[in-house]
């Protein structure tokens, strides 16, 4: 696998071989995060909005979100609110504001109630407002200050000097006063609108018309993460890493899975390749520990990594492969035709395969099956055999081991002849003649028995 794409049918396949083990990992996780959401008290959130009327640029508006939550605003909310233990140090990482379309600065307040977020907020934000007021208010330039007093001063006057002269005319009803006064009083009017909208414009007016629109809604839910995102987030993360943990596994594996590499690495040639009906690995008495037992239980002892099974036809058709196994070794074979065949311990489908091919060698090959540690190998010194046989299932062993039992064969004086690979395919149930139809039993039941007769 470790040079092919991943599909979604290997993760299917991980999901389906290893569910029990997915689902252990994931209830751990939910486990996990139940016990953070003990650790992290529920947070509740809410929010008061002020409204800054006037025109006003984007920079200035984060400015005005800056200063809600500036230590000054919040040490004061924190003195108003006298919360026992409760500093303004501590409340400025409760609190939040941004500006929103329509010259709004929203003021978020977060606490451990519903109530203590809901007066959080509204003080944070009655704090503000008068602080930008104060702000507004407060102008040390004494030429900022000076030049609209004196601009009113100067209005006022020019208002009564035309008060006086429009008094001073005419008081006749020709043309020319009656044009006069009229022309005075324009000015007067124009002079007027003119401070009015000075007045407006005033950027301290503006700032000390801030207003907050209404206390903020008392929350009625949790603020994000919540004990119940935090328990389905752990069991996905688990259920993530697990199958993540499988396909890492799977593709930085170096086991063999081709004939060629196979051949390569026990430097002889494939003699052929044979079946064996899938079953589940047998309970030996030395598997009555924990740890086996843990394996068994979450499924552990079947292997995720190799296809599918595919099924295969008849009994006679699965013994035809090992008839012409064994008729290959008679060919190659000088007389006396006896054989060692070498199996890794631990491979059960490959011990399999070599206790068939002994069942089907006949009186004319002897086969003699051995085991074969892969972490220290050892083979029988040679007697009167022939040569070795290495019976193995692919993608079992790495190049190293199987390296190994080669070298182990070489120092006990035994030429490994061939290799067997055997593989496992599903069988479909039979029926014997004159048994009832339910009294059918599958041939996955069926394992090393005697077969000899039939070679």
């Amino acid at each position: 696998m470790s040079d092919d794409t991943i599909r979604l049918v290997t993760i299917g396949r991980i999901i389906r071989r290893r569910w029990r083990l997915l689902t252990v990992l994931a209830v751990v996780g939910a486990l996990v995060g139940y016990g953070t959401s003990l650790l992290f008290p529920p947070r509740y959130t809410t929010s008061a909005s002020v409204l800054l009327p006037g025109a006003w640029e984007e920079r200035e508006l984060l400015t005005q979100s800056e200063i809600a939550t500036s230590s000054v605003v919040v040490d004061r909310a924190a003195a108003a609110l006298d919360w026992s233990g409760v500093s303004g140090r501590e409340l400025r990482d409760q609190v939040n504001a941004k500006a929103s379309d329509g010259n709004i600065i929203k003021i978020s307040g977060t606490a451990d109630t519903p109530e203590r977020a809901q007066r959080l907020s509204d003080q944070v934000a009655q704090q503000y407002v008068t602080f930008a007021a104060r702000i507004a208010g407060d102008n040390t330039d004494p030429e900022a200050t000076a030049g609209p007093e004196a601009l009113r001063k100067m209005v006022m006057q020019t208002s009564r000097r035309i008060t006086d002269l429009a008094e001073a005319a005419d008081p006749g009803q020709t043309v020319e006063s009656v044009q006069g006064r009229t022309e005075l009083e324009k000015l007067r009017t124009t002079l007027q609108e003119a401070m009015d909208k000075l007045d407006q414009a005033d950027p301290a007016t503006n700032k000390a018309n801030m207003v907050v629109m209404g206390p903020s809604a008392r929350p009625t839910g949790e603020a994000p993460p919540t004990r119940m995102q935090l328990i389905v987030g752990g069991a996905l993360l688990f259920f993530l890493v697990s199958v993540i943990g499988h396909l890492t596994a799977a593709r930085v594996s170096r086991r063999l899975r081709t004939e060629p590499e196979i051949a390569a690495a026990l430097g002889s040639a494939l003699l052929g390749t044979v079946d064996v009906p899938g079953e589940r690995p047998a309970h030996r008495p030395e598997d009555s520990a924990l740890r086996p037992r843990i394996r068994r239980l979450l499924g552990l002892d079947i292997r995720w990594d190799v296809p599918t099974p595919q099924t295969s036809g008849d009994e006679a058709s699965r013994q035809i492969r090992y008839r012409r196994v064994c008729a290959r070794l008679r060919d190659q074979l000088p007389a006396p035709r006896r054989l060692l065949i070498v199996v890794a311990d631990g491979d059960e489908i490959a011990r399999r395969a070599a206790g068939q091919l002994v069942a089907e060698a006949g009186s004319d090959l002897l086969l003699r099956v051995v085991g074969v540690s892969v972490t220290q190998p050892m083979v029988p010194d040679r007697d009167n055999e022939s040569g070795a046989l290495v019976v193995l299932s692919a993608g079992s062993w790495t190049a190293g081991e199987l390296a190994g039992i080669a070298e182990a064969c070489a120092d006990a004086k035994h030429e490994v002849v061939g290799i067997v690979l055997a593989g496992t395919v599903w069988t479909r149930p039979t029926r014997s003649a004159g048994r009832p139809r339910d009294a059918a039993t599958p041939a996955l039941a069926v394992g090393n028995d005697a077969r000899g007769g039939s070679g």
